[in-house]
């Protein structure tokens, strides 16, 4: 997806903190929250998405350790969801 997308479907589809179903091209899907840091606009800048993955949102909730998030690339999602 191009960045365009990804942070269409981030402002206007989907309320913040919320989980998103992320579809990708050669992986299978995962359940994630997208996060925003201080590197946010340059990772954004190169496609690069912060997000935390499903087993790790409480706990990222209680301690905002953005150790606990993984980088993805952009360019291999195929689809984005909010979660139900």
């Amino acid at each position: 997806m191009q960045i365009e997308e990804i942070e269409k479907f981030l402002d206007k589809k989907l309320p913040k903190g919320q989980q998103v179903k992320i579809d990708f091209k050669k992986r299978n899907t995962l359940y994630g929250m997208f996060i925003k840091t201080e590197d946010y606009n340059e990772l954004k800048s190169k496609n690069l998405w912060r997000i935390v993955v499903e087993p790790r949102v409480s706990e990222y909730e209680n301690s905002k350790d953005i150790n606990l998030a993984r980088i993805f690339n952009g360019t291999e999602f195929t689809r984005l969801g909010a979660q139900k």
